[in-house]
Formats: structure tokens, C-alpha cells, sequence
């Protein structure tokens, strides 16, 4: 790694004023320069120049050099999320393109600060994850390197299985003494009032709820279904000591980055948005405009069945902001069913700038798209559902109704898309047995890998694990005991 160039320093003090003068708020950004090997490196280790020993790390490198090597990708930025910043340039881009990549990157800083889902991100994940890498390679020369390896792999395959609505540490529940403690008499200053205010029955009907609450919570734990599942196997799974800190490891980092897979589409479009802004109306120069708009263009192509965040991030928050300063929205505006009015709209109220940050505090992909993309924007930006024509050779549009389309939309965002499932039961049917429910109807569970789930889980727990989840029109109950896979119907 190396510091920037003089030049390049110059330049990165002007756009940081820039971004300043407009209202960005963000922790001191350090800015690495680095030859495309090594920015390949970085990037493979997800921006961190020290993680644990791993094979997938070597894999993403791989593919990131030989996609550079052959012209297909080229890394223009990367920014992690700590404070101070870091972020890195590569050494052979064009000046115009470092101008770029530092609006872009202090838009990124600024979003982190003040977004409501990285309120809880470790801001010293640098170091964090030196640590862990420290500790995992201490692990490797106690027990090996394949034992290590193999229990990563599984943890791995395990990662999602987090809650990334509470990345912050869960509260344990009260103790017996606060929430479980037997009924007590109520009090009265005559004696003569005692038999009337605790009547022996009523006091034998609270102890017997007590008794039945307490057998009850002790058949089924946790008390309510967590989605945290790798927090209760951390809790509760028969692991040893390296692979509980190995599982807590893989846990915390997941946790890390699950901001940035929330907030993919409104990120990544409130950088293009300042990097846009800040170029075209302070830092281009004459002679850079048509190298900045082939490079601004090509980040935001399209294609047809493919989702560009860029795109779309930036569209939408274009469109808010025209929208809030002609007054297009609120009740009256929302009353009009007159489409060629609405098309005239215009009552200037100029609170389109200060709707954006307000969006930035407090969105993410989900709700960012639920509450502002409208039908107009939809058409104007051609979010259709389409599909390939065999046939005809070609993609065609499948789908124009916009409910329809915007339903898919967020069912694909929900979870990133992924099937929700959470600990229901850690002693089902009072045998030990882990129980699972899957929650996210629009994502389906395939059995192919639904099974490899049960498989690794299984390893974890060392007891059966049962899945519940909705095929075929039911309730059906997937189970694995460590030999064999079965299927049964069952309801919860």
C-alpha cells in the first residue's frame, strides 16, 4: 500500500470540501493507493488486509484477477465501513476516474454514519478482524489445519442464519426473581379483610398457572422463536471451546456486513447520487466530461431480467427529490385522480434536498422501495418482470402490472431474498431435538439445499433437526438423524 500522490492529495481535498459544502457528514477517510494485484487481494478479503487463512479467499482472488487480466471487471472503489474510513484507489486509473471514486466513497462514508442499520456496525472492524484472524490461526496450530477448515466451511454454509434486524447484542430474558417468581398475597392494613382479598383458591389457581408456566418453558426453549439461529446454537449447541469462538467468529462478521446486503440499492444510489452532483456541477473539468460520462454510463447500464443498484438507487432518489420540490406528494396531491393535473403538478416547496437525507437516515432497500416507488417511475424506468422468449430468441416482457411487479420486487429484497427460518424449539417433543420454522412464504425452501442445511445443523446440534415449512398446499415437517432424510405432514 501506498500514500497518494501529491496531485491525488490535492484532488482528494478538494472533493472532500465539495462534499462538505453540500451537506456530507462523514469520519476521516484514509485514502490506500494500490497496484491491481493487491487491490484484488483486498477485495477478495472483503476490503480487510488481514483475515483468517480460508480457501474462499484464494477462490474470490482468483476470480477477480483473472476477470481483470482479461478485461471483463475492474475494480474503480472500495470503502469499509470503520472509523476512519478506508478506502482504496488503484494506482493506474485516470484522473478523471479517481475524482469520481472519491465523491463516490465520501457518499458511502456519509451513509454509513448516519444510516439507521449500521447505528450498532462495529466501527473498529479493522482491527476486529485482525483478531480474528489471530485467533483462528492459534486454533490451527492447536487442533489443524483440515479440523479448522472443515468447521469453517460448515459455519460458513451457516451464515445467514442470523437476525440482521438486531445485529446488536440480545438482551437475555428476566430472571426467576424478576419475571417467574411465585404469586404473592395481596397486602391490607385489617386483618379482618385478608380471607376476603386471598381467597385460598385464588391463591392455589396462581400457583398452579406458575407450576404449568414453568414445565412448559422448561419442554420448550427458547420461550419465543428466535431468528437469531447461530446465536442459539452458540448458546446452547454441545461445541467445544475452538469451535464456539470459531462459530462467534463467523457470527459477528456476518453480522457486520449484513447491513450492506439491506442496504445495497439505496447505498450504492446515494453515492452515484453525490458522486453525479459533485462532479458535474464542481470537479469536472472541460476536457474530462466525455471520459466522466462513459464511465458514469457504464456503471449504469441495464439489461433486460438483470437489477442494477446503481440504477435504480439513483433513479429513485432523483425522482423523490423532483417530486418533494414541485410538491408532488401528501394528501392533496395523492387525491388527485386526474392524470393529465398530475402531470402539471407543480406547487414549489424546495424540500426535495432535505427529503434525501431524511431518506438516508432512515431506509433500507425494503422500505426505501415500498414507500417511493410509484407507477409513473415504474414505466418511466421500464421495471417490467420479463422473461426469455426460446422461441423467438429473445427477452420479452412478461409482466406489466405494477403491484405485481413491485410485489416481486420486495419479496426479492425481504432477507436478500433468502428463506427466513427460526429456532422454534430446542427440545422437541421433549427428545433434544432442534425445531426449525421457515417464515418467509415468498421464498420457497428447495430440498436439495434445505437438506444440506439440516445436514450441517445437525453437526452443530448432534441431535435430529426438524424443519417445518409449507409445500405441496401443507404444513410439512422435514427431519434429519444424522442417516436419513423424512418428510412428514405436521402443523405447528
Amino acid at each position: 500500500m501506498a500514500e497518494l500522490t501529491p496531485r491525488l492529495q490535492a484532488l482528494r481535498d478538494e472533493i472532500e470540501q465539495h462534499a462538505h459544502d453540500f451537506g456530507l457528514d462523514f469520519p476521516e477517510v484514509v485514502f490506500e493507493l494500490l497496484p491491481s494485484d493487491e487491490l484484488n487481494a483486498v477485495a477478495a478479503l472483503g476490503g480487510f488486509p488481514n483475515r483468517y487463512p480460508h480457501w474462499r479467499f484464494g477462490m474470490a482472488y482468483d476470480q477477480l484477477s483473472k476477470g481483470y487480466d482479461h478485461g471483463l471487471s475492474k475494480i474503480y472503489e472500495m470503502v469499509v465501513n470503520t472509523d476512519p474510513a478506508y478506502a482504496y484507489l488503484m494506482d493506474c486509473n485516470e484522473e478523471v476516474d479517481q475524482k469520481l471514486v472519491m465523491a463516490h466513497v465520501f457518499g458511502h462514508a456519509d451513509f454509513f454514519r448516519h444510516n439507521f442499520a449500521f447505528a450498532h456496525t462495529n466501527r473498529k472492524m479493522m482491527d476486529e478482524m485482525a483478531n480474528h484472524a489471530t485467533r483462528v490461526r492459534r486454533h490451527i496450530d492447536r487442533v489443524g489445519l483440515e479440523r479448522v477448515e472443515a468447521f469453517i466451511d460448515r459455519c460458513l454454509s451457516l451464515e445467514n442464519l442470523i437476525d440482521p434486524q438486531a445485529p446488536h447484542p440480545r438482551r437475555r430474558g428476566p430472571s426467576l426473581a424478576e419475571d417467574e417468581a411465585p404469586p404473592q398475597p395481596l397486602r391490607s392494613p385489617h386483618e379482618y379483610m385478608r380471607g376476603y382479598i386471598n381467597p385460598p383458591g385464588y391463591l392455589e389457581s396462581q400457583q398452579r398457572r406458575r407450576e404449568e408456566d414453568e414445565q412448559r418453558r422448561r419442554r420448550r426453549f427458547p420461550s419465543e422463536p428466535q431468528r437469531d439461529v447461530l446465536g442459539f446454537l452458540l448458546e446452547h449447541a454441545p461445541l467445544e471451546e475452538w469451535e464456539r469462538d470459531i462459530l462467534s467468529i463467523v457470527r459477528e462478521e456476518a453480522l457486520y456486513f449484513a447491513p450492506q446486503g439491506q442496504t445495497k440499492i439505496l447505498n450504492e444510489g446515494w453515492a452515484s447520487y453525490w458522486h453525479s452532483t459533485i462532479m458535474t456541477r464542481r470537479a469536472l473539468r472541460d476536457s474530462e466530461v466525455v471520459d466522466y460520462a462513459d464511465h458514469h454510463a457504464g456503471t449504469m447500464g441495464v439489461r433486460p431480467g438483470a437489477l442494477n443498484p446503481y440504477k435504480l438507487g439513483i433513479e429513485l432518489l432523483r425522482d423523490i427529490e423532483a417530486r418533494w420540490d414541485s410538491g408532488r406528494f401528501g394528501p392533496e396531491y395523492e387525491a388527485c385522480d386526474d392524470l393529465a393535473e398530475r402531470r402539471q403538478w407543480h406547487r414549489p416547496t424546495g424540500q426535495g434536498r432535505q427529503k434525501l437525507f431524511e431518506v438516508r437516515r432512515h431506509h433500507n432497500d425494503v422500505t426505501f422501495i415500498d414507500a417511493f416507488l410509484t407507477p409513473e417511475f415504474a414505466h418511466e424506468q421500464q421495471l417490467f418482470r420479463f422473461g426469455f422468449n426460446e422461441k423467438g430468441n429473445r427477452w420479452e416482457i412478461v409482466d406489466r402490472d405494477f403491484r405485481r411487479v413491485k410485489s416481486r420486487l420486495l419479496a426479492q429484497l425481504t432477507n436478500l431474498g433468502q428463506p427466513q427460518v427460526e429456532v422454534v424449539d430446542g427440545n422437541f417433543e421433549n427428545r433434544a431435538e432442534l425445531l426449525l420454522a421457515h417464515r418467509h412464504p415468498a421464498a420457497e425452501l428447495e430440498r436439495p439445499p434445505g437438506r444440506d442445511t439440516l445436514e450441517q445443523l445437525f453437526a452443530l446440534w448432534q441431535r435430529p433437526v426438524n424443519l417445518h415449512t409449507v409445500a405441496d398446499g401443507g404444513g410439512t415437517l422435514w427431519r434429519y438423524d444424522g442417516r436419513d432424510h423424512t418428510e412428514r405432514r405436521a402443523s405447528l
